[in-house]
């Protein structure tokens, strides 16, 4: 359970998207820290449609039932896997998210929640992937704002194919867990989450022992 002991204001829907979990060290570890908080519907993407036939009318119910949105997902060719890609392309219909009368995610909060298997300094205009994360995750930014949702940082672990080794997991974790709290609590800064690079900066250690 959340470590939150009052009720939660708003209400996270965390959309998981991993192709092959039996290799994951860093996303499984969250999306079952997610399961555990009181505000959080985690869906496992990959397990509810392993055809990829997408209940479209579930899924934007479940969009109507929640507050916050999150994509969790490791970057794959600098982009979202296939499923999470096809859920946005079904899922977000003109009339429903976008166009004339699309309204129904208008004022909703909007994150990734990233894992890299790059360091850091890889991806900066001068590194080896020639841009930032941010700017790789611009379509999703594009999305959200024709969509009228709110777009946070990401939320991001870079080097995750060493993080388990060194001993990074259960840090990024705990801040993890309290970044939840505080979207299910509203006592996120808006406008300082969606000005960060990273939303795994907007704690200080002195935050996590609150």
């Amino acid at each position: 359970m959340s470590t939150e002991a009052s009720s939660p204001s708003r209400h996270i829907l965390l959309l998981f998207a991993h192709p092959s979990q039996a290799r994951s060290e860093v996303n499984s570890v969250l999306f079952n820290a997610a399961k555990k908080h009181t505000a959080v519907t985690a869906v496992d993407l990959y397990a509810e449609y392993p055809d990829f036939n997408i209940s479209i009318e579930r899924e934007q119910q479940r969009l109507l039932e929640h507050d916050v949105i999150i994509f969790q997902f490791p970057m794959y060719w600098y982009s979202t896997p296939a499923l999470l890609k096809e859920w946005q392309d079904l899922v977000l219909e003109y009339g429903f998210a976008y166009g004339k009368g699309g309204d129904a995610l208008k004022g909703k909060q909007f994150l990734c929640a990233v894992s890299a298997g790059g360091r850091e300094e890889a991806y900066q205009t001068d590194g080896f992937n020639h841009f930032t994360l941010r700017q790789l995750l611009q379509p999703l930014e594009q999305m959200a704002s024709i969509t009228q949702l709110t777009f946070l940082a990401p939320f991001a672990l870079f080097g995750s194919r060493t993080a388990k080794e060194e001993h990074r997991i259960t840090l990024h974790s705990a801040v993890w867990t309290k970044l939840l709290d505080s979207l299910a609590q509203d006592t996120l800064d808006i406008t300082k989450a969606r000005q960060l690079e990273n939303l795994t900066r907007y704690f200080d250690e002195q935050d996590l022992h609150k």
